[in-house]
């Protein structure tokens, strides 16, 4: 565990904490409120508070043969996880060897490396070796090596409705209810990344649009048209996003480009974010491209509706 105690001896900050711990993909409304909750008891006990992360996501360790989609890349988690408060988040990345260690040994190490005197997590949480890192478990191993363990329950997003998680969330995305997304989330779905080279087809037809490069490990809503606003060095931008293939020209590539309302510039190689908002449509083929344009003239027009 030599790459683990390196990264807490690199990130963790001076002193006695509170941590909360695992992979928050997406920090979501509920990871939100656990991280708030730490906070609030490591005030109460004189502590600082930090997050201890996973990356990659343990399930491509443990099944690498299925494939896995982040919500978020792994620098805007810790950007969130950041923004919330904490003091310091340690990355730890997950391995074979990481995924055979006790929770015990675990434990000892956060103790050593991390000075941890509490840690808050969810009620559901299980940590170590076959998942025996029950909450009542480590609770016992608290009692033996000096920490207390607080389970926080499960956050619901409404009455009467399941509590809060990235699998709900990743459900709502794959439907393309980016109202929902945004609700769960706690802000709206985004993803960020360079302005790529495309075919620059769109200047041709009076619609330039930002070709967003996207890695291929995030989670996307379906193809479609969406209503979206663009953080640009410039500035904050109304916008329309085309998620999809490009039929009507027969693309076979999966794309993210943005049409950027009231808008001229270069902005090749610098990095923008892109926030879906709503769904308009699902892509289409067209059987040309008069077809193609008076339908992005209706696109655009329904997308500056909905933001006014």
């Amino acid at each position: 565990m030599l790459l683990v105690r390196e990264e807490l001896r690199r990130t963790v900050t001076p002193g006695d904490h509170a941590l909360s711990i695992g992979v928050f993909d997406g920090v979501h409304g509920g990871h939100q409120a656990l991280v708030k909750r730490m906070l609030d008891e490591a005030r109460s006990r004189g502590l600082t508070g930090g997050v201890v992360t996973f990356h990659p996501h343990p399930r491509t360790v443990i099944r690498p043969d299925q494939p896995f989609e982040y919500l978020e890349s792994l620098e805007h988690r810790v950007e969130l996880l950041r923004a919330c408060g904490v003091d310091f988040v340690s990355v730890l990345q997950f391995t074979s060897e990481l995924q055979q260690v006790s929770a015990e040994d675990f434990c000892r190490l956060l103790v050593e490396e991390a000075r941890v005197r509490l840690i808050v997590v969810g009620a559901d949480f299980r940590l170590g070796r076959g998942g025996e890192g029950t909450v009542g478990r480590l609770a016992e191993i608290g009692r033996e090596q000096g920490f207390e363990v607080l389970p926080v329950g499960l956050l619901d997003h409404g009455e009467g409705s399941a509590p809060i998680s990235s699998t709900r969330i990743r459900h709502a995305l794959a439907g393309g209810e980016m109202e929902d997304v945004q609700a769960l989330l706690g802000r709206p779905f985004s993803l960020r990344g360079p302005v790529l080279h495309g075919d620059e087809r769109g200047r041709t037809i009076g619609f330039p649009t930002l070709n967003v490069g996207v890695s291929a490990d995030r989670a996307l809503p379906p193809n479609g048209v969406y209503v979206t606003l663009a953080y640009l060095p410039a500035g904050i931008f109304n916008a329309v996003t085309n998620i999809g293939t490009r039929p009507t020209f027969e693309g076979t590539s999966r794309r993210v480009e943005t049409h950027v309302f009231d808008f001229e510039g270069d902005l090749y190689g610098q990095v923008v974010t892109i926030e879906l908002l709503h769904r308009l449509r699902a892509e289409q083929k067209f059987d040309g491209i008069d077809a193609l344009v008076a339908q992005i003239r209706v696109d655009a027009a329904a997308a500056r509706e909905w933001l006014a």
